[in-house]
């Protein structure tokens, strides 16, 4: 491990009074304290949703994993999502997902921001592990939508869920869409609504969908809500309206690269981000849409990364697969 953290910096960041002017607060809760938890943190940057390494027994390997963060330390990362939907969350037990943020806050220098997956499917559950990522080091939770009654999630549900979450959080909160995984999608009115929240600072989105997302970062301006791109795949087109970064997948395997992608837009240089924003095109969709988690870890292995295997029920790639896989990188220049 290359640095400890010994102080928590997030406290340092000023409280976002706006929002907290426009938000009511519960009865049981006063806007002074809506307004002292929510904290204004600069998420702008590249976050890869790391990997869990696993021993062949399926176990976390914790080795692997402080491995692999010594070789993320190097790359100018914002920071990392930790217990995403890359990490195998749903596949692990509670106490894993905190032990793993836990040793990543450990190793990770303080600059770095550690975003840690906090959601579950009741309101109640999600509190409590949000509580739990706190006090395992996260700055930030990411909180993705409840799903299992999808077809009970509205507008009044989805806003409620988050309000509580937000209102006992002692970190702030990005709300995460991926209707990838969950087939729901955070509605446009209840993430306007939601940003109004002090201790709600942001959004992940990994819908894809340009318009959409151009439209949130529109309607929550006033609020200096910052949205990130849920993917490597659109990362050009969402900084052109108004991204402030992005949670890649692909950045497990090809970081500086994207990060290059991030600068590139920030400063300007379209046709140069076109160019690179082309070649990361396929790759990024085989370890995400096309072949998922396995092709993901699978990819890390080759580019000198721990992935291995995945926890059960997920599979290992077929060899058809795995050649498809290659190919992907391969005619666009990585391999």
């Amino acid at each position: 491990m290359f640095g400890v953290r010994t102080l928590r910096t997030v406290g340092s960041a000023v409280c976002r009074r706006g929002a907290a002017l426009l938000w009511k607060p519960t009865k049981n809760q006063s806007r002074t304290q809506s307004a002292a938890a929510g904290q204004k943190v600069d998420i702008g940057g590249i976050y890869p949703p790391i990997a869990t390494p696993f021993t062949q027994k399926e176990d976390v390997d914790y080795q692997k994993l402080d491995e692999n963060l010594q070789k993320y330390a190097k790359i100018p990362f914002k920071g990392l999502v930790v217990q995403g939907s890359n990490g195998e969350y749903p596949y692990l037990t509670d106490e894993e997902r905190v032990e793993v943020v836990r040793r990543v806050r450990l190793a990770l220098p303080t600059d770095k921001l550690v975003m840690a997956g906090s959601g579950c499917e009741s309101t109640k559950a999600t509190v409590v592990m949000t509580e739990r990522m706190s006090r395992a080091g996260a700055d930030l939770v990411l909180v993705v939508t409840p799903c299992f009654y999808k077809g009970k999630m509205d507008n009044r549900a989805l806003v409620h869920h988050f309000t509580q979450v937000a209102d006992s959080s002692p970190v702030p909160v990005v709300l995460y869409s991926v209707p990838a995984n969950t087939g729901l999608d955070l509605p446009v009115d209840a993430v306007v609504r939601l940003a109004q929240h002090p201790n709600i600072l942001g959004l992940k989105d990994s819908g894809g969908d340009i318009t959409r997302i151009a439209l949130i970062v529109h309607k929550t301006k006033p609020q200096d809500f910052q949205v990130l791109a849920g993917s490597a795949g659109f990362l050009m087109a969402a900084y052109s309206v108004g991204c402030v970064g992005g949670v890649c997948a692909l950045a497990n395997v090809l970081g500086r690269e994207v990060c290059e992608l991030e600068q590139l837009c920030v400063s300007g240089r379209w046709e140069e981000a076109r160019a690179l924003q082309q070649r990361l095109i396929e790759p990024n969709t085989a370890v995400t849409r096309k072949f998922g988690v396995p092709a993901l870890k699978q990819a890390m292995e080759w580019f000198g990364y721990h992935g291995g295997a995945c926890r059960s029920p997920l599979q290992p790639l077929s060899e058809a697969e795995s050649q498809q896989l290659r190919l992907d990188f391969s005619t666009n220049g990585w391999l």
